[in-house]
């Protein structure tokens, strides 16, 4: 592939009932891409699923790698691995981009200045606890940087430089992630921001999957356990326990 070149990495852990939504969604977004003259892939990492997810990424036109180690850092990575464009765009097989945020992403990989960046989020359901996380979350993803797992794109060779996610992190990973690049980045012209916008559209399943006291609980303990908890698959049940 060219320098002019994508590639949309998905991890995916039993998403047979969403990874279609999502496929669909970037398949009609790419046209940000193409009509620029951008060349792109599609590349999910079936996480050792045991439902259609594979099935169903292949139908809808993805290549798909495989990852028998459930955890999100390791399936990110793995699809890395087989990406073949100069940028990396990593997506969670739960969320729907749009054509307008596709084109302020492709936006931001033409500005020599960027290395990378992530989007503001927002639910797909309407739920007041959930805006209220949402509008905080952006609000700290856009004064500190940090891009929401859901979505970040950097180009695959600092990518590869930093060595991809933190396999000893759970959850998080995204976030310690862009502190690394940051952190990379510092005596260089580049910089990695996260978009103003447009938003984009990811599941608000967990709120009604977990009760709000079963989060509160994950968010405390994480504190007060100085981010201990983020390095243990059994304390990241939210993201590894398989409700779907």
């Amino acid at each position: 592939m060219t320098d002019q070149s994508v590639s949309i990495v998905i991890p995916a852990f039993n998403e047979e009932k969403l990874i279609g939504r999502t496929l669909e969604a970037i398949h009609g977004s790419i046209p940000a891409f193409s009509e620029a003259g951008w060349e792109t892939e599609i590349i999910v990492c079936d996480n050792n699923s045991s439902d259609k997810t594979t099935e169903i990424a292949t139908n809808l036109g993805a290549q798909v790698v495989f990852e028998s180690e459930n955890q999100i850092s390791r399936a990110r990575n793995k699809g890395a691995t087989a990406a073949k464009g100069r940028w990396l765009l990593f997506i969670d097989a739960d969320s729907v981009p749009t054509k307008e945020l596709f084109a302020a992403t492709l936006k931001s990989m033409q500005d020599t200045r960027l290395a990378g960046g992530g989007a503001p989020v927002e639910m797909d359901i309407d739920h007041a606890f959930g805006r209220k996380l949402a509008k905080l979350w952006n609000r700290i993803s856009r004064f500190f940087d940090w891009a929401a797992g859901s979505y970040i794109f950097i180009e695959r060779k600092i990518f590869e430089e930093l060595g991809g996610f933190s396999t000893e992190l759970f959850a998080s990973e995204e976030i310690e992630l862009c502190k690394r690049i940051k952190k990379h980045l510092k005596n260089t012209e580049k910089r990695f921001r996260v978009l103003a916008g447009p938003p984009l559209v990811s599941s608000g399943r967990k709120l009604s999957l977990y009760s709000r006291s079963e989060m509160i609980s994950f968010f405390f303990k994480t504190i007060f356990k100085a981010g201990r908890p983020l390095k243990s698959k059994k304390d990241c049940l939210v993201w590894y326990d398989g409700r779907r």
